[in-house]
C-alpha cells in the first residue's frame, strides 16, 4: 500500500476558528478536504476565501445541516474517490493539537491497516460532566467489542484507512450526528480492523462553539449503544473466536498486501486460556470439535487467508505429479489444520505427547548427538510446516539442548500462556527483535557449548530493510530470507534441515544434513546465498507435496 493521506475537516458555523486551523495545517503540506455541513452565510464566505487562496484546500458543501457524522462520511468517500489511502479527521474549532498531525501520519505509515485514534489528554478546561460521561461510553464500547483496544471512541481526531471505511460503508448506514465517532469505531473493530491509540492534547476554549445537544445527543447515544449491544450479541461467536484463533487467520481482507509481520497477535490471553481449559477439562477430541464452527466462520469471513490458502494449494497441485485438491473443502481443511496446531502446541508443552510417540527419521540425529557430546553444536533450519514444538521430543530423546529463535513482537500472549502451562517453556526460547552482532555472538556461544540453534527459513525478516533473496518455489519466484545462511556462515558449524509433522497415532521428525559448513565467498556472496536458499526451497517443496495441509503461511508468499 502506498501511504497517501489527506486531512478531512467537518465544519458547521466555526467561521471564527477555521482560518487559524487551516493556517496551522498547511505547514505540513497535506491536501485538506473541508466539508461544510450547511453553515451560515458568514462561515460560507470564510470558507470560499480559504478555498480560493489556498491550493491545498478543496471545499465541499452539504446543502443543509445533517450532522457531524454525515459531513465526515462525505469527506471520507470523497477522499477515497480521489485516490487517497488515509483520511485524518480533525475538528474545525481548535480543540485538537494540530502539532500532533505528524505523529498521526507517522503512526499510520507504520501501521497502514489500523485506525490511529486519538486518546485525549485534557487540561482544566474540560467540562466535568462531559469528562465523566465519556467513561460510560468507554465501558459500553469495551463490552460491545469484548476488547480494551479502543481506549476513547468519542475523540474526533482520528486517522482512517479508507479502504476499510469503504468496505464498511458499502453495507452499513452509520449515524450522522454526535454518535458517529463511536459507532464507526465499534463497527470497524467488528470488521477486524486494529486500533492504535495515540495520546493527544485536547482543549475546550472558553468562547468555543459546541454543537452538543445535552438532551437529544444523549438520547441518540443511548439508542446507538442499544443497537451496538444487540449487534454484539449475534456477533458473539465471531468476537470470541478472534480471541482463540491464531493471528494468521484473523487478518483483514486486505491482508494479502501486507508483510507477514504486520499481522498483529489479536487473540486475548483470556480467550486462549479458555481453549487450554477446554483441552484440559474436556479432552483434546472435544477441544478439536469446538474448532469447527470457529474455523468455518473465518473460512467465510476472511477472504485474505482463504485466497492465500487456495493460491498455495493451486501452485502445489500444478507443480506436483499427482493432483492436489485446492477447492473450498481443501481450503477449509487447511485452516482447520492450522487452528488445530495450537492444540498440538499445548500437547507438546504440557507433556501429553511423550517422546515415545515421536518417530525420528534418518540416522543423522545420531551424528547430531555425537557432535553435541563432543562440544560442537549445529544450526537447524526449519519451516512453518507442522508442529516445530515436536523438537522438544528430539531434545529429550537425544539429550540435546535446542534453542529456538523467535521474534519478540509476535505471539507474545500465546507464548506467555504456554509458559504458564509448563515450567520448561521459554528456557531455550531466544526472543529477538532483530538480528545484529550481539545476537550472532550469543548464538555462536551456544553452538560452541554443543547446543543446537533452530531458526525458520520460510519467512522474510520483519524489518523493511531486511535482506531477502529470490528462489523458485512451486514453480514461481518467491522471497526467502538471507539471514539463516549468513548466520550459518558466521557460526561455522554444520547445518541441518528439520521438519516436524503430526500423524494420527504418532508424530514424525525428519532431520537431514544440509551442509557441513555454509561458505559465502566474498566475491560470490549473493550467488552462494541464492544457491543455499534454492536448495532449502526445493526441500520445503518436497515436504509440502507430502504433507500439503501442514504448511501454514496464510499470506501471499509469492508477492
Amino acid at each position: 500500500m502506498v501511504f497517501s493521506p489527506c486531512i478531512i475537516i467537518p465544519i458547521y458555523n466555526h467561521g471564527r476558528t477555521i482560518t487559524a486551523t487551516v493556517a496551522q495545517l498547511t505547514a505540513y503540506q497535506y491536501p485538506i478536504l473541508i466539508v461544510d455541513d450547511g453553515s451560515d452565510a458568514q462561515t460560507q464566505a470564510t470558507l470560499a476565501t480559504l478555498a480560493a487562496s489556498c491550493d491545498l484546500v478543496t471545499l465541499y458543501r452539504l446543502p443543509q445541516n445533517r450532522g457531524k457524522g454525515a459531513a465526515v462520511v462525505h469527506g471520507l468517500m470523497q477522499a477515497h474517490a480521489l485516490g487517497y489511502s488515509h483520511g485524518l479527521q480533525i475538528d474545525a474549532d481548535g480543540q485538537h493539537a494540530v502539532t500532533d498531525v505528524p505523529r498521526f501520519m507517522a503512526a499510520g505509515q507504520h501501521s497502514p491497516q489500523a485506525v490511529i485514534s486519538g486518546k485525549p489528554v485534557y487540561d482544566d478546561s474540560v467540562p466535568r460532566g462531559r469528562l465523566y460521561g465519556r467513561y460510560v461510553t468507554h465501558v459500553f464500547v469495551w463490552l460491545e467489542t469484548l476488547s480494551f483496544e479502543i481506549q476513547d471512541s468519542m475523540c474526533g481526531f482520528r486517522l482512517y484507512p479508507l479502504a476499510a471505511v469503504q468496505r464498511l460503508l458499502a453495507h452499513t448506514r452509520l449515524p450522522e450526528r454526535m454518535d458517529f465517532d463511536t459507532a464507526i469505531a465499534v463497527r470497524l473493530a467488528w470488521q477486524g480492523v486494529r486500533f492504535v491509540n495515540l495520546p493527544t492534547r485536547v482543549v475546550y476554549p472558553q468562547d468555543g462553539l459546541s454543537h452538543f445537544d445535552l438532551w437529544h445527543d444523549n438520547v441518540r447515544i443511548t439508542k446507538m449503544h442499544t443497537r451496538l449491544c444487540l449487534g454484539m450479541l449475534w456477533r458473539l461467536p465471531l468476537l470470541l473466536a478472534r480471541k482463540l484463533l491464531p493471528a494468521s487467520l484473523k487478518q483483514p481482507a486486505s491482508g494479502t498486501d501486507t508483510h507477514w509481520s504486520s499481522t498483529p497477535e489479536r487473540g486475548s490471553r483470556l480467550g486462549m486460556a479458555v481453549l487450554l481449559a477446554s483441552y484440559r477439562w474436556l479432552g483434546k477430541p472435544v477441544a478439536r470439535l469446538m474448532l469447527y464452527p470457529i474455523v468455518f466462520y473465518f473460512f467465510l469471513a476472511n477472504q485474505a487467508a482463504r485466497r492465500s490458502s487456495r493460491l498455495y494449494l493451486q501452485r502445489l497441485s500444478q507443480s506436483s505429479s499427482q493432483p492436489i485438491a485446492h477447492g473450498n473443502w481443501a481450503v477449509f481443511r487447511h485452516m482447520l489444520t492450522f487452528a488445530g496446531s495450537a492444540l498440538d502446541k499445548f500437547s507438546a508443552w504440557i507433556g501429553d505427547i511423550p517422546s515415545e510417540r515421536v518417530t525420528l527419521h534418518g540416522l543423522e540425529h545420531l551424528a547430531l548427538a555425537e557432535q553435541s557430546a563432543a562440544g560442537q553444536g549445529a544450526l537447524i533450519v526449519s519451516a512453518h510446516l507442522g508442529n516445530i514444538e515436536m523438537a522438544r521430543a528430539l531434545a529429550v530423546q537425544r539429550k540435546l539442548t535446542i534453542n529456538a529463535v523467535v521474534y519478540t513482537e509476535h505471539a507474545q500472549r500465546f507464548n506467555a500462556l504456554l509458559a504458564k502451562s509448563s515450567s520448561d517453556f521459554g528456557v531455550n526460547l531466544l526472543q529477538v527483535s532483530q538480528f545484529g552482532p550481539d545476537t550472532a555472538v550469543m548464538l555462536k556461544e551456544k553452538v560452541e557449548q554443543g547446543e543446537m540453534v533452530v531458526i525458520m527459513g520460510d519467512r522474510t525478516p520483519p524489518a523493511e530493510n531486511g535482506r531477502i533473496v529470490s528462489a523458485d518455489f512451486l514453480g514461481h519466484p518467491a522471497a526467502f530470507a538471507q539471514g539463516p545462511w549468513i548466520l550459518a556462515s558466521l557460526l561455522e558449524c554444520p547445518v541441518y534441515l528439520m521438519f516436524c509433522v503430526p500423524g494420527p497415532l504418532e508424530h514424525h521428525i525428519f532431520l537431514e544434513p544440509f551442509a557441513e559448513r555454509v561458505l559465502l565467498p566474498r566475491k560470490e556472496r549473493q550467488r552462494a546465498v541464492a544457491d543455499y536458499a534454492q536448495r532449502y526451497a526445493h526441500r520445503l517443496e518436497a515436504y509440502c507435496r507430502q504433507y500439503p495441509l501442514q504448511w501454514f503461511n496464510f499470506f501471499n508468499f509469492w508477492k
